[in-house]
């Protein structure tokens, strides 16, 4: 196989492989012994849903963690200069889209390193698809402050956004404050925005619906527990 930098997806949550990935990706997997993760025990685990033979521990893994330094970054893509390949490895979902492994993915390209992306399943995307809000443009603002004056400014400013120019705004929070801020949007948004709650995608439990605020309020959130969810407003 060619030596080259590799962005492998994974599950968005409890979904077999084979929904959601295709064959090839299983294929280059195998051919893979070097791996820059997220985490290292939940790259195990995918590794060996993807083949239950995987030779882990001839395997040599290189955690990224959430604040390492791009120094240690530019060590992991040393094997690259030796003809081994590389295979980058997120908690969920795609690496480099809301996720460290952006950091590997740009010092590879300063250092003219073949990159090489793999389908998958990218809930941002994923999100937009199933809200029904415009997904010619859209925006994904990640994390918003915490601090509630903050929350709602920053939501204050993003409704006048996608409002103004048509422009759906995505961002996400903490599973275990998905319905605080569910409550924050109702008290914050005007009742004519509409808004897409898109939690637990490609699994048993998917919930994907899109209201008003107004509609919102009389519907309510279910339970969504710990479920990821991305939160959507448009027009």
């Amino acid at each position: 196989m060619e030596t080259a930098l590799y962005l492998i997806p994974v599950t968005l949550g409890q979904t077999p492989i084979d929904n959601v990935l295709p064959p090839f990706n299983r294929d280059v997997v195998k051919g893979i012994r070097h791996f820059i993760v997220e985490d290292i025990r939940s790259a195990r685990r995918f590794l060996r849903q993807t083949d239950s033979d995987f030779p882990i521990d001839e395997c040599r893994f290189y955690e990224m963690g959430k604040h390492s330094d791009a120094a240690f970054f530019r060590q992991y893509l040393k094997p690259l200069a030796e003809g081994f390949p590389i295979g980058v490895i997120s908690e969920a979902g795609c690496p480099a889209v809301a996720d460290p492994g952006a950091d590997i993915v740009a010092i590879a390209q300063r250092q003219g390193i073949r990159v090489i992306p793999l389908v998958g399943p990218c809930s941002m995307i994923m999100a937009v698809m199933g809200s029904g809000l415009n997904g010619q443009s859209f925006a994904f603002n990640g994390y918003l402050p915490v601090e509630p004056s903050d929350r709602a400014r920053s939501l204050r400013q993003l409704e006048n956004r996608a409002l103004a120019e048509n422009q759906t705004q995505l961002f996400i929070e903490t599973p275990y404050r998905n319905h605080k801020m569910f409550q924050t949007l109702l008290s914050t948004l005007r009742p004519q925005t509409r808004m897409c709650v898109a939690a637990g995608i490609t699994t048993q439990d998917e919930y994907i619906h899109t209201h008003t605020i107004q509609q919102w309020k009389a519907i309510g959130l279910p339970d969504l527990g710990k479920v990821p969810a991305i939160f959507l407003i448009g027009r």
